[in-house]
């Protein structure tokens, strides 16, 4: 693999790019925002208050990481407690119950997107009526057990595989979504078609997933790499994802040379530097969000079910998504100059501005997202006096939390982002 593209779809660049374009943002050079660092303070004012809140004074070790798992626990009910009951009955040994876990969240995790502002799911058992990144892993979880992500032929219903994923159409999503004229949901067809896609190249990676391409098999090949010392390296399970995910994700995403890098785009502020024009791809801004996230949540039934540690997650970036970056906007850390606010309004044709998910405006929110967490990471810490909290856990009680709850004080009626896109159902 040309060494460029291989950078492109590491991790390192994520991080290093994006502070790029905050020194880029510092120097008053960027495209479509304006920078207030000034108002980094008040965001970490915020952020911390929402942690103290939340967990203050003396429960900042109970903090999950970023990940999936607490999603299945919206309402208080503990759905991944019972599943986990349910197979003790079956005398599923733990690893096994890890491979199960694994099938749930791949799956789950890969549907999660932006839904929109008007979809719901009722959930009849608890009565609950859910909405956003909850609701579609509740959704997603009763698909599970339902055994659409297993197929008929499958002995056991609480599994995935590829053979039954790369047979799901939108009639068996949107039934298990609850989607439909009075309930609509954003990108429907496209998250059908990247379960799909995802089923084949599960089935074409057997060295990994073995004959079935049945993901949990990701437990035996890392357990593997690691030799039984007890810790797994998240370089391993990055590589492997990548290289399952790169083929799955929609057509017009960048290519290089015929290569396609992923959630990754050409931003117009790294163009701008001097000297980028001798440096090919230089231009593109890598976040690989959707990827990332899955990651953050698959470590989870590892750590807690088999009791291993993990080497080098501190790789892992803030995620580049709606609620972070709309807490970043909310506060007034970034505003959008005035041509480009113009130019969303127009798009948008409402009150509030919206762009293509690979619009420059929106590559710029992204990448200032990315760079801006770690320095909100880095105030955070020394405003808790030693208490050491990773950045996956500060997203998880912080900044993720704190642009949902803005949204919802500013925009009640919606609680949608400050800034919209015309995602596709497969990126934020």
């Amino acid at each position: 693999m040309d060494p460029q593209i291989e950078e492109l779809l590491g991790l390192e660049a994520v991080r290093t790019r994006a502070h790029t374009v905050l020194k880029l943002a510092e120097e008053g050079r960027l495209n479509h925002f304006n920078y207030h660092p000034g108002r980094m303070e008040d965001a970490t004012d915020y952020v911390l208050k929402l942690i103290q809140r939340d967990f203050g004074p003396d429960k900042y070790h109970l903090i999950p990481p970023h990940g999936r798992w607490q999603h299945f626990e919206v309402g208080g009910v503990p759905r991944i407690a019972t599943l986990l009951a349910g197979w003790d009955e079956e005398k599923c040994n733990t690893t096994e119950k890890t491979r199960r876990l694994i099938d749930l969240f791949f799956v789950s995790v890969l549907l999660d997107a932006g839904a929109g502002d008007f979809w719901k799911f009722n959930e009849s058992q608890s009565g609950l009526t859910l909405n956003r990144s909850e609701g579609i892993a509740v959704a997603a979880l009763h698909m599970f057990l339902n055994g659409d992500f297993a197929g008929n032929d499958s002995s056991v219903k609480h599994t995935a595989n590829g053979d039954a994923l790369r047979n799901i159409n939108v009639d068996i999503l949107s039934r298990g979504l609850q989607v439909d004229d009075t309930n609509p949901m954003i990108g429907v067809a496209a998250r059908a078609d990247i379960l799909r896609k995802l089923g084949e190249s599960l089935v074409n990676l057997k060295d990994i997933f073995g004959p079935t391409g049945r993901p949990g098999n990701l437990v035996d090949y890392l357990i593997a790499k690691s030799n039984g010392s007890g810790k797994l390296d998240y370089k391993d399970l990055w590589n492997v994802l990548q290289r399952l995910l790169i083929p799955i994700w929609p057509s017009d995403r960048t290519h290089i040379n015929g290569q396609p890098i992923g959630d990754a785009w050409p931003l117009r502020a790294l163009s701008q530097q001097p000297g980028s024009e001798s440096k090919p791809y230089s231009n593109i801004q890598p976040f690989h969000k959707l990827t990332q996230w899955l990651a953050y949540s698959l470590m989870v039934p590892f750590s807690r079910l088999l009791s291993v540690s993990w080497s080098n997650t501190e790789l892992g970036t803030g995620l580049p998504e709606y609620r972070n970056g709309g807490m970043l906007v909310d506060i007034g850390v970034l505003e959008l100059k005035p041509e480009s606010l113009q130019r969303g309004l127009s798009l948008s044709g409402g009150s509030l501005p919206s762009f293509g998910a690979g619009d420059d405006e929106i590559v710029e929110w992204r990448a200032m997202t990315v760079a801006l967490l770690d320095v909100l990471h880095t105030k955070i810490l020394a405003r808790l006096d030693g208490v050491q909290l990773s950045l996956p856990q500060v997203l998880e009680a912080g900044s993720w939390k704190a642009g949902r709850e803005l949204a919802a004080a500013k925009r009640p009626e919606t609680k949608c982002s400050p800034i919209l896109n015309f995602g596709d159902g497969t990126l934020f």
